[in-house]
């Protein structure tokens, strides 16, 4: 869908698939966007891993639910971050993605615990990058449409949102253009829910 529509754009775009829990592909990943662009200004950290079998819970957790989670949504984003800022420029923007269920995400509490951390990391990372001109803020989404909603769910979930309606991928992907512009030069550390009030 993503390629598709880049094309549409007639976008000059470099897809590549990897594990950002690996550290060589970490490197990797960077060597080829370098090799292709000579730089890199943004870095957005969307990429997450979470249990989807209903066992993210105190009495349930396994090992490797809190290991598969944690690699990839703690340690990965570490790393392309740290990749990021030994390769920085004469301008940074980093963009972390994490939950508006955070602090409190009853029922999936590995992945919660995950996106708290980052959470963490953004402001502590903020404050070491920003002699270097790099804004780092983290963005919070609400229940967001991106597919795995069905219409039972979604009855469930909007009475919660006191907009009354979910968030839509543009919501973020709008928020993220910001975050990323000239705009935003003095925002930083910073936990930005885009929620329509969900929580707050």
């Amino acid at each position: 869908v993503v390629e598709g529509k880049l094309r549409e754009a007639n976008a000059d775009y470099l897809i590549l698939e990897s594990d950002i829990s690996s550290e060589a592909a970490v490197e990797e990943i960077y060597a080829r966007v370098f090799e292709r662009y000579g730089r890199v200004d943004i870095l957005v950290n969307n990429a997450a891993e979470g249990d989807m079998d209903g066992i993210d819970t105190i009495e349930k957790i396994t090992q490797k639910v809190i290991d598969d989670t944690f690699v990839v949504n703690v340690r990965g984003t570490m790393m392309m971050t740290r990749a990021f800022v030994n390769r920085r420029g004469d301008y940074g923007r980093i963009i972390n993605l994490s939950t508006d269920a955070a602090q409190v995400f009853a029922g999936q509490i590995a992945y919660g615990a995950s996106k708290a951390t980052v959470e963490a990391l953004t402001r502590s990372i903020a404050l070491e990058v920003a002699k270097y001109g790099i804004t780092v803020n983290c963005i919070a989404p609400g229940p967001t449409q991106t597919g795995w909603i069905d219409a039972d769910l979604e009855q469930a979930v909007v009475p919660l949102i006191p907009m009354g309606k979910l968030i839509q991928p543009c919501d973020i992907a709008e928020t993220i253009l910001f975050l990323a512009s000239e705009q935003a030069r003095m925002l930083t550390g910073q936990v930005i829910k885009v929620s329509g009030g969900h929580a707050l």
